[in-house]
């Protein structure tokens, strides 16, 4: 590892604690309606969201182009490579390490769906990837998502599929792997051991309380993730910044869930 990826390495995991805590925008048009939701005014979201002082940003590379330049300086910029929704409708890639690095970014964000048919487009995707941000000193961040196919198509988070999803990570070289919590703390810590770089989590589906997407963020911390990049569980919230305060409190501070939220 070269000395201008430690150095964005440690941008991104700037806070004392060590841990990180990301908030990510960077949820395609294919997601669904984008007139409804925490993102149907797109600069206003990323305004609310940067209220919460966040490590790391997570978005397009329009939506940083556009978005972004009045928020430099105060987060770690990461850019989204890729775009594709698990059924496969949308898949492709819109931004390349270049393109990163004239936004100013720390780091790239490739996302990408493992096991069906098309695991192995993806998979080189990713190691495509590694190979073409290792010029610029660029860490690559994988957001990695196994797919079900017994009943149409869903993205899982048992044990067996996230450990899956971790060794692709490991395998293709990248930086930092962001994976779901497999909802089984043991497996999960050990999942963890048996990986050499950082591990964070994915904020998941929308929970139907905010406590109890935030008990899974507790339990994924003592099992020895590094933080975790949450999108709609922060923006899809009521009071998007109560519920950005609750996460940092629960990753930096080590705090419980109840704890976290009388403090908001």
């Amino acid at each position: 590892m070269g000395l201008g990826t430690q150095i964005r390495l440690a941008r991104l995991f700037s806070h004392p604690s060590g841990n990180l805590f990301g908030i990510a925008v960077d949820h395609f048009v294919g997601y669904g309606n984008v007139r409804e939701g925490g993102l149907a005014n797109l600069p206003h979201a990323v305004d609310r969201c940067m209220q919460a002082n966040p490590d790391t940003m997570t978005m397009t590379p329009g939506t940083a182009k556009s978005c972004w330049p009045k928020h430099a300086g105060k987060a770690s910029l990461i850019v989204q490579a890729s775009y594709w929704t698990p059924d496969d409708r949308i898949r492709n890639q819109f931004a390349t390490p270049a393109d990163a690095i004239r936004l100013g970014a720390d780091a790239l964000a490739v996302a990408i769906g493992v096991r069906g048919a098309t695991e192995g487009d993806f998979i080189r995707w990713l190691a495509d990837a590694v190979r073409a941000s290792a010029p610029y000193e660029l860490p690559v961040v994988a957001h990695i998502y196994p797919r079900d196919y017994s009943d149409g198509v869903k993205i899982v988070f048992t044990p067996e599929e996230i450990a899956y999803a971790v060794r692709v990570g490991i395998e293709t070289g990248v930086d930092v792997i962001k994976v779901g919590y497999p909802g089984d703390e043991q497996a999960f810590a050990e999942i963890i051991a048996g990986c050499p770089v950082p591990v964070v989590m994915a904020g998941g589906p929308k929970e139907p309380t905010l406590k109890g997407a935030l008990e899974h963020m507790v339990a994924g911390m003592r099992a020895g993730a590094r933080g975790a990049v949450v999108g709609r569980n922060i923006w899809g919230e009521p009071e998007t910044e109560k519920a950005a305060r609750a996460y940092a409190a629960v990753l930096h501070d080590g705090i419980s869930a109840d704890e976290a939220l009388a403090l908001t």
